[in-house]
């Protein structure tokens, strides 16, 4: 039996939290959509579980979902990232934070962008200190491919950290989302699944796809 998690999604009120949101309400877990306001929040929860048919995801201040939570995912845009995080610090002390951001460049988020600390996970993890385990992960999924429950998800979850326990957690929620999670290694190699994100962009614009995503080869099924 799985571990179930009371999981925050912070700036869940974007393109990939509703979709994550309710794969995880689905699956068992307690989700809570962060948000600036919380009747935003509420708005979008209230959204998600009319398709879900069942009131299974509630919404609240990124500050109050942060302090119920088990799990934070992040997915606020990433020029937020660190201003959200800065405010949230205390807060999240003790717990994972799974950061799905990617450190990006705007216009130009088919090229690939490098901050100084290397990537958006190594920033969060820089501003937050060791007191919180930074993932990095979902990276590669696309928003759309998130929507429909029922849909697959025809990609991989790339899994990069310092803890193997926060890479557990993870990874175990990659798989409640209907795909496979992937330890990728450290947290330093975080750098390399974001930029990943903007070949794959790159590549859903020259070939006029949707969605490219990362399947690894070679690997034993289950």
């Amino acid at each position: 039996m799985t571990e179930k998690y009371t999981i925050a999604i912070l700036g869940g009120t974007g393109n990939e939290g509703p979709g994550l949101a309710m794969r995880w309400a689905k699956a068992g877990h307690t989700v809570i959509i962060g948000s600036r306001e919380a009747e935003k929040a509420q708005r979008v929860a209230g959204e998600i579980n009319a398709k879900l048919g069942e009131p299974l995801v509630t919404g609240d201040t990124n500050p109050d979902a942060a302090h119920a939570c088990d799990v934070a995912v992040l997915t606020v845009p990433y020029a937020a990232q660190n201003a959200l995080l800065e405010t949230l610090k205390d807060t999240l002390q003790g717990k994972t934070l799974i950061n799905v951001n990617v450190a990006m460049k705007p216009p130009k988020v088919a090229r690939v962008y490098i901050p100084p600390e290397g990537s958006a996970c190594e920033q969060a993890q820089v501003i937050l200190g060791p007191g919180v385990d930074v993932v990095a992960a979902f990276q590669n999924v696309g928003a759309h491919t998130l929507e429909d429950p029922e849909h697959p998800i025809a990609c991989d979850v790339l899994v990069c950290g310092d803890k193997k326990e926060a890479k557990a957690i993870a990874i175990q929620l990659a798989e409640d989302i209907g795909t496979r999670g992937i330890d990728a290694g450290p947290l330093v190699n975080a750098k390399v699944v974001e930029g990943l994100t903007s070949v794959l962009i790159g590549i859903n614009i020259r070939y006029k796809v949707p969605g490219a995503g990362i399947r690894i080869t070679g690997l034993p099924e289950g």
